[in-house]
């Protein structure tokens, strides 16, 4: 019998080692690296025949030439939520394994059951270590009970199946009866092998578990949905190499406080990363807000200083965003500069661009910056309200109403160029706008009659502000 062997792994990079050391090679970071046993070649061989076993249409994989290997993509499953399938890139891949990661009580398991329960054409199969039947029902029937005068009627959830189990073995064994077309795991982190002695959760067993789970879902072309915890620096629990293994990871992010809750790509082999999805958390789980501007615009801004609007394009999807801002005369001798959904460090660059191309004196107040809605932009054509905002705020005038802008702000005070401007005007014009600020590069090649918004090209910041302000 082969005897298990002793591995040491970066729990932040996931490289590999024979022996303990202190830095690691590949990330730089100190004392990251934890002892792991791995199962012999008899346990690993019989893990992988349980993990092969349990799929009703095994795939055998062959040596193939490249010209004679498809190009066309596989049906996407339709999880039946806009937002979700956006996130995903179209839907879910046969055969792939999603990684949804969280805060504890954000609403990873709201999201999914609800979402499982929106999809009875298929026969899921839906594991959960952390909660008893009981809890999930009832859970069920919160979710569903507003929605249906019939709540959880059989003919509807008869394909919907329930495990509670803590064991990989064992799981096995009921997916190989039951032969689920979907299955849904919350979370790894209480799955545990017993190729593997330590408790569940731990580095080892995380990965066993998910490497089995992967060889599965590989093998028999079901797709395998994982719910992870995160740490409480916000990177997702259990070794880097468990984001390396799944094909997308998926984050639910928000505030407990908001009642929004955002969806965002972290990586995806089959889509891009830049798409997210938003939703609303209500008593009777979560509603899909299919306009953000709704819940990033508030309604009443009238005479308010320090407010900005501006068009920004997160994926392929353009919406309004409010930039909050106040300045105040510090009221310690080190001035405060604090930005809540924005980089820090870039606005610390825009108020450098503030004081040195325009002439306000900045250094001596607290700046505050805030994105409302709790939504964290990346957008650079952010910039614009970012400055426009600060200096509402200092001078306390407001901007008038009907005016919003978007344009990425450079060094030397110039306002750069941005992509999609025909999409940002559009949104800004369908939710009422009457006046934009651009830049004027974009204007080349640009027919701008076909818009009713009165579009202000401008170069340099002091134009803009200028058009703003007078």
């Amino acid at each position: 019998m082969a005897k298990d062997k002793t591995a040491y792994v970066c729990s932040n990079c996931g490289q590999e080692s024979p022996k303990w050391i202190g830095k690691c090679p590949a990330c730089g970071q100190w004392n990251t690296f934890k002892e792991i046993k791995i199962a012999g070649d008899t346990k690993q061989q019989a893990a992988t025949t349980a993990a092969a076993t349990a799929g009703h249409a095994l795939r055998q994989n062959k040596v193939q030439r490249l010209r004679d290997i498809s190009s066309k993509d596989d049906p996407r499953i339709d999880m039946h939520d806009a937002e979700l399938n956006r996130v995903l890139g179209g839907g879910l891949v046969p055969g792939s394994i999603v990684l949804l990661g969280g805060e504890p009580g954000i609403g990873k398991s709201t999201l999914s059951l609800q979402t499982m329960l929106n999809m009875p054409e298929k026969k899921i199969l839906y594991v959960s270590g952390e909660e008893s039947a009981h809890q999930l029902k009832m859970r069920a029937e919160r979710l569903e009970g507003e929605r249906s005068a019939l709540p959880l009627c059989s003919a509807k959830n008869e394909n919907f199946l329930l495990l509670t189990e803590n064991s990989l073995e064992s799981i096995f064994d009921h997916i190989k009866e039951v032969q689920p077309e979907l299955i849904v795991i919350d979370s790894i982190q209480t799955i545990s092998t017993e190729d593997v002695e330590s408790s569940a959760g731990s580095i080892a067993q995380v990965r066993e578990c998910a490497s089995a789970l992967l060889r599965f879902a590989k093998t028999s072309g079901v797709p395998v949905i994982l719910i992870g915890h995160i740490t409480k620096e916000g990177t997702l629990a259990g070794p880097k190499i468990l984001e390396h293994i799944v094909d997308t990871v998926i984050q639910f992010e928000g505030d407990q406080h908001y009642m929004y809750r955002i969806l965002r790509s972290i990586k995806n082999r089959f889509g891009s990363t830049a798409e997210l999805g938003i939703y609303e958390m209500q008593q009777n789980g979560l509603r899909q807000v299919s306009n953000p501007s709704e819940l990033l615009l508030t309604q009443d801004r009238d005479g308010l200083s320090g407010i900005a609007i501006t068009s920004a394009i997160e994926g392929i999807r353009p919406f309004l965003v409010e930039t909050q801002a106040l300045v105040s005369t510090a009221a310690y001798g080190t001035p405060q500069r604090s930005a809540t959904g924005f980089d820090q460090r870039r606005l610390n660059m825009l108020l450098a661009v503030l004081e040195k191309r325009v002439g306000f004196k900045l250094a001596q107040k607290d700046v505050f910056v805030n994105i409302a809605g709790g939504l964290r932009v990346t957008d650079l054509a952010m910039d614009l309200s970012v400055i426009a905002a600060v200096l509402s705020s200092n001078v306390d005038t407001p901007i008038e109403s009907g005016w919003c802008m978007a344009g990425e702000v450079g060094l030397s005070g110039e306002v750069r160029p941005i992509n999609r401007i025909e999409q940002r005007i559009a949104e800004a014009e369908k939710l009422g706008f009457t006046d934009m600020i651009i830049p004027k590069y974009n204007l080349q090649g640009f027919d701008k009659n076909k818009y009713s918004i009165h579009l202000h090209p401008v170069r340099k910041v002091e134009e803009a502000l200028r058009a703003l302000f007078g």
